[in-house]
């Protein structure tokens, strides 16, 4: 057994431990949390790494003192830090990864999202998803779980049709050129934008090739309400909280809105690359 598997382990029983102690049972934690059932099973039985996210709002729950909760984040880091964390997250399987996400937004009310080479994973089609749990399959050696991984990312879509949740999604036209999937895909996948784009709670904006950008695109993130950014890299998943980090990328998210095209000009643009790949 590795020192990760080992110190994934002890943090597990330590969870474990602080639910017991509150009298909830793994079923009644997971309510309070609004999470599935399973993630409550993976995280205490080590098969899934704990983010910060996920042991401060178990803290929460539980009713854990200030330094308990210190004493949690500080493990989870350690852990998440480890040169190995991604490849330990997918070994845990695709569709476990779709549901902590899925665990996040339902917890979130106002999404900006900017994506710059890539849809949107809450926006994407079937097809398309699948073709890219191929590839990440590929590159990180994850458990074979697409077709899980597909049918959890398209559950997690229902959230956009919840009227008391507000989405800004802003990606650029090189994201919709980057060829992740067939042409017949990608042209529903320009279809599937087009009608979410519809949405009175979805505002989804395009930044043209020609347009001159505030900075350069050099990863998506993801703002959670006002306090918190997930920024996704090549092997590891960056949680920020520290109010200055959310104001960068608000005030960064806010930049990219101005040069890109909303509404009928952004529908404009997909129409053009759905000629484009017809």
């Amino acid at each position: 057994m590795t020192s990760f598997q080992q110190a994934r382990i002890d943090l597990g029983c330590r969870l474990r431990g602080l639910r017991e102690a509150a009298h909830l049972s793994g079923k009644d934690l997971a309510e309070r949390l609004r999470w599935q059932p399973s993630k409550v099973s993976r995280l205490e039985n080590a098969r899934q790494t704990p983010t910060e996210d996920d042991v401060v709002v178990w803290a929460q729950a539980v009713g854990a003192p200030p330094e308990v909760t210190d004493e949690l984040i500080a493990r989870s880091m350690a852990l998440l830090e480890r040169h190995d964390d991604w490849k330990q997250r997918h070994r845990g399987g695709l569709a476990a990864l779709q549901e902590d996400i899925r665990d996040l937004e339902a917890r979130t009310t106002l999404f900006r999202v900017f994506e710059p080479g890539i849809v949107v994973g809450l926006l994407q089609t079937s097809e398309y998803a699948r073709h890219v749990f191929r590839k990440v399959r590929r590159l990180y050696s994850a458990d074979d779980q697409i077709d899980a991984a597909v049918r959890v990312r398209m559950q997690r879509q229902e959230i956009l049709y919840d009227r008391s949740r507000t989405f800004r999604f802003v990606v650029t036209e090189a994201a919709l050129r980057t060829r992740l999937a067939p042409a017949d895909v990608m042209r529903g996948q320009l279809d599937r934008l087009l009608a979410v784009s519809t949405l009175p709670n979805v505002g989804f904006g395009v930044v043209p090739l020609a347009a001159e950008l505030p900075s350069a695109p050099v990863n998506g993130f993801w703002i959670y309400n006002e306090s918190m950014v997930g920024v996704a890299t090549m092997t590891k998943d960056l949680v920020l909280r520290d109010p200055d980090d959310v104001a960068f990328y608000v005030r960064a998210f806010d930049d990219y809105a101005k040069v890109a095209e909303f509404d009928e000009s952004g529908r404009e643009v997909i129409i053009r690359l759905l000629h484009h790949y017809r």
